[in-house]
């Protein structure tokens, strides 16, 4: 059995206070408790899925350029034959979903953290239901990967630095910005954009239902962060930008490929280089981060040291107007 053991020391913090006093949050709530559905029964499992198979595209994309066209394109892939390229596409599926599932995972355990350390019950109770949600979507992808796909990949080293980081913080704003901000912004992104690669309906349900619920994890982090780094001291808020930028760069890192390359037979360091300068890719991380940087933003945190990291990263353009992209989706509190 393949475990993973982190050691952590972080406060449990009761209330006794049991006002709920965020209504946005009691909305938010509400919703969530509304929301539930059933990996084993609102999912049709009937249909069969044949790795490396060529699948026409659904009906309604039929011309739509492939985002993984866009990827060969200039990679060290482009000379391959075409049944190489075609299990490329089945690789970056096992790859993404196989990611998908380990940051579920993730998730699971850092919300089940919030719900000891967040300080208001609005939170407590909110927490509460997205380690519902969270469980739900480790074993949707779990039981995609283990009875349909038959094909994975082991947690990405990036990102398991990155939830290590998470889960060891002792900070519980930390905690929210990690996980809430960070890494739910962008599988909120990469979902929407994974399912128009994606090469066959069952994955494609499963990853609608759980996007429906991942809006929701977001506006937990951006209605529970509100106004909470105003009050800081420079010291405390540069602790902050801090994490940022260190998370900001594993989540890039995630996106080099190494794992695929090597199982493709590729160079590692070519396709890493690809993946980091190639255009097509630029364009994919600014896509996976444009769910991340208007609420780093909105927070006050995309300040003058983050700013620029994230134009070297190339997940931000140095001209990126922010101001219309702030606002949370109203019918979540609404």
């Amino acid at each position: 059995m393949s475990l993973l053991e982190i050691d952590t020391s972080a406060p449990v913090l009761f209330t006794w206070d049991y006002v709920q006093k965020n209504p946005a949050l009691t909305k938010l709530y509400e919703k969530g408790k509304a929301s539930h559905w059933n990996v084993q029964t609102d999912v049709d499992w009937t249909p069969e899925v044949n790795f490396g198979e060529e699948i026409p595209p659904p009906p309604g994309f039929e011309g739509m350029q492939d985002l993984v066209d866009q990827m060969i394109k200039g990679s060290p892939l482009e000379s391959l034959p075409g049944n190489e390229k075609t299990r490329f596409r089945w690789e970056m599926q096992s790859w993404m979903v196989s990611q998908f599932m380990h940051g579920e995972q993730g998730a699971l355990i850092a919300t089940a953290r919030l719900v000891e350390t967040t300080p208001t019950i609005d939170a407590k109770y909110y927490a509460a239901v997205q380690v519902m949600d969270e469980a739900r979507h480790v074993e949707a992808y779990a039981k995609y990967l283990c009875e349909k796909l038959r094909h994975s990949y082991a947690i990405s080293k990036p990102l398991e630095a990155l939830l290590e980081d998470i889960v060891t913080e002792t900070r519980w704003d930390i905690t929210y910005l990690g996980m809430q901000i960070m890494v739910e912004g962008l599988a909120l992104a990469a979902f929407g954009l994974a399912n128009v690669m994606f090469q066959d309906p069952i994955v494609k349900q499963i990853t609608d239902l759980i996007m429906r619920d991942e809006a929701r994890h977001v506006a937990f982090g951006v209605l529970s962060l509100q106004g909470i780094y105003e009050e800081m001291t420079s010291v405390e808020i540069r602790e902050r930008e801090d994490f940022v930028i260190e998370a900001s760069t594993l989540m890039r890192d995630r996106f080099l490929l190494d794992d695929v390359w090597e199982r493709m037979g590729i160079d590692v360091e070519e396709g890493k280089k690809f993946a980091n300068e190639a255009f097509p890719m630029i364009a994919f991380r600014q896509m996976l981060f444009s769910k991340i940087v208007p609420n780093i933003n909105k927070l006050g945190l995309l300040t003058d040291r983050v700013r620029p990291h994230f134009e070297a990263l190339g997940v931000i353009q140095h001209e990126h107007n922010l101001d219309s992209a702030t606002e949370l989706d109203p019918s979540l509190v609404a």
